[in-house]
């Protein structure tokens, strides 16, 4: 069996005729989409630049969770001293065993530490107690910021960083009544306040604030009073 071959006719037989009023709407046509688009590009890049040196902010209701958090400065620790009631928190390991009433008692040393007392009823109704030591954190700016670290291990062991968490006080009334205490990884978060009982409305309003401030508060969880 053969197979005859077909050949293709010469290209400059298939050729149409050169049509000039064709050939320049053609360009015509190319250069104004080539125009538009290269304005719309620059429009479009234009606005990414805008959009990128604008970044929103708190004022405009941006989520603030990679935001670095700021402190009170400055706390005056004498007052601050004396005894809180925890009024919420976010649930941590080292609280599991309370099932009532937590209490944080501080007492300014002489050598500038601050001696930390945190307890708490138990479900049989014994106390639960930690006694551990606070400093301050020099922050740049900011005489008396409030930032500390508190360390419940052993005295020889406070040279190692790792027995040292992060205490931030992120919010302070006037009087020292309501505090809002945290770590900077939003891990942590208390509610505390010299009232035994906190008002609701105040309650909400301190969590409302974390909320802003990244925190997860969904899963807060508030203390037996």
């Amino acid at each position: 069996m053969s197979f005859r071959r077909r050949t293709a006719a010469p290209a400059a037989s298939r050729r149409a005729p050169f049509d000039d009023r064709r050939t320049s709407a053609a360009i015509g046509t190319l250069a104004t989409a080539f125009v538009v688009g290269g304005v719309a590009t620059w429009i479009a890049l234009g606005a990414g630049r805008t959009a990128r040196a604008q970044l929103p902010g708190p004022a405009d209701g941006a989520p603030l969770m990679r935001a670095p958090l700021q402190v009170v400065a400055p706390v005056d620790l004498q007052r601050y001293a004396g005894i809180w009631h925890e009024q919420a928190r976010l649930p941590n390991r080292f609280q599991k065993q309370c099932a009532g009433p937590v209490t944080a008692e501080y007492t300014p040393q002489p050598d500038g530490t601050v001696q930390v007392v945190n307890r708490c009823v138990r479900p049989d109704g014994n106390f639960d107690e930690a006694v551990g030591t606070a400093r301050t954190v020099p922050v740049a700016g900011q005489p008396g910021a409030g930032r500390l670290e508190v360390r419940f291990a052993p005295s020889w062991l406070s040279w190692l960083p790792m027995v040292w968490g992060d205490y931030w006080i992120l919010k302070l009334d006037r009087d020292y009544q309501v505090a809002l205490v945290g770590t900077p990884d939003r891990q942590y978060l208390w509610v505390l306040s010299r009232a035994p009982r906190l008002e609701d409305e105040v309650l909400k309003a301190e969590l409302d604030y974390a909320a802003s401030l990244g925190f997860d508060t969904a899963k807060v969880m508030f203390t037996a009073r």
